[in-house]
C-alpha cells in the first residue's frame, strides 16, 4: 500500500494508511516502546515521550553519534509527530472495528532527490512493523523490497512534480 503524495499550498504531504488487525496500545507500544520500535525502525530511540520531549536518530555507525529530534505533539495512544530534518513525521493512531489504522503523514517543505528515498524508507519500516506485529521479526533491511519502493516513489514523485 503505498503512499499518497500531494501537493498543499507551500508544501507536499505523503500519507501511509496501514490497517491493523491488532489493539491501538499493542500497535502504540511497537511504536513507541525501543525494545520493539529498534526491531522495525533501528534508527530511532525514544529518550523521553511527551510533546517537547526528544527522541534521538541514531547513526548505527559504531560511533555512538545521533541527532537529537525534538518531539512536536504528542497524545498517549494517539499522536507522537516530530521533526524529520526540515520536516515533520506524524504517526496518528485510531481504533478500528478490526484493530486500528495507523497514519503517517510526512510532510515535505520541498521535493529533493532524497526524498523518494525517505519515503521508500518509511514503507518498507511500515512493512516491517505490520510483520512485527504478527509475530515476524526481521534481522536485516530488506533492501531488494526498499529498492522496489524507491523506484515506485521516484516515479510518483516525479509524477507529482509534473504536475504541480
Amino acid at each position: 500500500m503505498f503512499a499518497i503524495i500531494e501537493k498543499q499550498s507551500n508544501h507536499h504531504v505523503a500519507k501511509f494508511k496501514r490497517p491493523l488487525p491488532h489493539p491501538v496500545d499493542t500497535v502504540w507500544a511497537a511504536v513507541t516502546k525501543n525494545e520493539n520500535l529498534q526491531k522495525w525502525m533501528g534508527n530511532l530511540e525514544i529518550i523521553e515521550l511527551g510533546k517537547n520531549r526528544k527522541i534521538h536518530f541514531n547513526m548505527n555507525d559504531g560511533t555512538d553519534a545521533y541527532e537529537e529530534i525534538a518531539i512536536t505533539d504528542y497524545a498517549e495512544q494517539e499522536i507522537l509527530e516530530f521533526d524529520w530534518a526540515a520536516d515533520t513525521v506524524r504517526f496518528e493512531l485510531s481504533s478500528t472495528e478490526n484493530g486500528s489504522l495507523l497514519l503517517l503523514v510526512e510532510t515535505m517543505r520541498e521535493l529533493t532527490a532524497h526524498t523518494p528515498k525517505d519515503l521508500a524508507g518509511w514503507h518498507v519500516c511500515l512493512d516491517l512493523l505490520a510483520d512485527l506485529l504478527n509475530g515476524i521479526e526481521h534481522t536485516d533491511f530488506p533492501m531488494e523490497n526498499w529498492q522496489q519502493c524507491f523506484n515506485e516513489y521516484q516515479k510518483r514523485i516525479d509524477t507529482v512534480e509534473k504536475f504541480s
